[in-house]
């Protein structure tokens, strides 16, 4: 076993890609001028922006007039929900899959304090939202859908094709949250037929702080920003030139290798979960259509947060259950949602792969995991 700390929370983020660095690098160590400037400087910002805005948009099955950059996808996903819904003076209604992520469910909730309300989307025992669900909450005048495209504990992926249609007979605006279904399964806005779409950079191989908001040019959305009128209006402030070349230089690599890095994922998770099975590990989502490089399982009596722990001090990071809020010790919000109990969710952990992690370190993964879930049992049974 080595010391060196090996990686498999890539669903929490990635490691930039080096070429994605090169790419990058002239713009932090060359004079590159604003990218609304008029002169030479101004005009060479402006290129590599338009050039990345095509290399996301392909990457999303977009045009390129329909992507609006943004700091990541919480922005992009706050931005869809006040943007989109406060326009409506009629349709007082936000309706929210209960598996979102919080930065969909939490301003949904925050504009309760602008009179609308709420409708939670339940999901089935499979992880899968359920369309009689969405049809029921649409029969209360409704402004907006939010329904991510795959989850990130779970990577349960959903019909948002089928759920927009129905949103669509009733004429409601639909958002999806794709943070985790790009550079994980081909994507094509255009064939979802949302009206928008958030995308997120550092979950591909790119920066962090840089994402994207799709937008169907017919959608009515209050501007997020106002100032300079960069972004079409929608988004004023001087464009992170570096960090959106690099967004773009990481979509395009995703043209060659989408199908490679899926098959890759999906044969170490598959090994993975073959031993946890054997283990006798809970693996939530597993009768579902779901990433290829996801795994969210729980080991009965065994808490999360403690495995993780255990782990980290092995040399793997892994994570629990409701990651990107772990200031809470509450079991996972998507299990729960499950209708798993509470018992069982609060052993959850997440292992996610990306391209470069190997078949030798799944090997390793297992063996620790064996003694440390032994280890962790004989504990408790002390202490009972």
């Amino acid at each position: 076993m080595s010391h060196q700390h090996i990686y498999l929370d890539n669903n929490g983020t990635t490691l930039i890609d080096p070429r994605v660095l090169d790419a990058m690098l002239p713009y932090f160590s060359n004079q590159y001028g604003n990218a609304t400037s008029r002169h030479l400087f101004g005009r060479a910002a402006r290129q590599a922006l338009d050039l990345a805005r095509e290399q996301v948009a392909e990457a999303a099955g977009a045009h390129p007039s329909q992507v609006t950059f943004t700091s990541g996808g919480t922005e992009s996903n706050n931005f869809a929900i006040n943007g989109m819904a406060s326009n409506n003076e009629v349709a007082r209604q936000i309706a929210v899959s209960a598996i979102e992520h919080p930065s969909v469910t939490r301003p949904a909730f925050a504009l309760r304090t602008k009179g609308f309300r709420v409708g939670v989307i339940a999901a089935d025992h499979f992880g899968k939202i359920d369309p009689l669900s969405l049809e029921v909450a649409l029969e209360k005048p409704t402004s907006l859908v939010s329904v991510m495209l795959a989850n990130n504990e779970t990577g349960v992926i959903q019909d948002i094709k089928m759920l927009t249609e129905i949103a669509k007979s009733k004429g409601v605006l639909f958002h999806t949250d794709a943070v985790q279904a790009l550079g994980k399964l081909p994507l094509s806005f255009e064939k979802l037929g949302v009206d928008a779409m958030t995308i997120s950079s550092h979950k591909v191989n790119g920066p962090q702080g840089i994402g994207a908001l799709i937008l169907n040019k017919r959608v009515d959305i209050q501007p997020l920003l106002h100032g300079g009128g960069q972004e079409k209006g929608l988004r004023s402030g001087t464009e992170n030139v570096a960090a959106i070349v690099g967004f773009g230089a990481a979509c395009a690599l995703l043209k060659n290798e989408l199908a490679t890095r899926t098959e890759t994922t999906q044969k170490l998770r598959d090994s993975l979960e073959r031993e946890l099975v054997a283990m006798g590990a809970n693996i939530f989502g597993d009768k579902s259509h779901r990433l290829a490089n996801t795994s969210f399982f729980a080991f009965n009596e065994i808490e999360g947060e403690t495995l993780v722990m255990a782990l980290d001090r092995k040399g793997f990071a892994v994570a629990s259950g409701s990651a990107c809020s772990s200031d809470s010790t509450e079991p996972s919000h998507v299990l729960m949602a499950m209708g798993v109990a509470p018992d069982i969710a609060r052993g959850a952990i997440r292992v996610s792969f990306g391209a470069n992690n190997t078949n030798q370190q799944v090997t390793d993964l297992v063996t620790t995991l064996q003694s440390e879930v032994q280890r962790l049992r004989q504990l408790t049974a002390i202490a009972v």
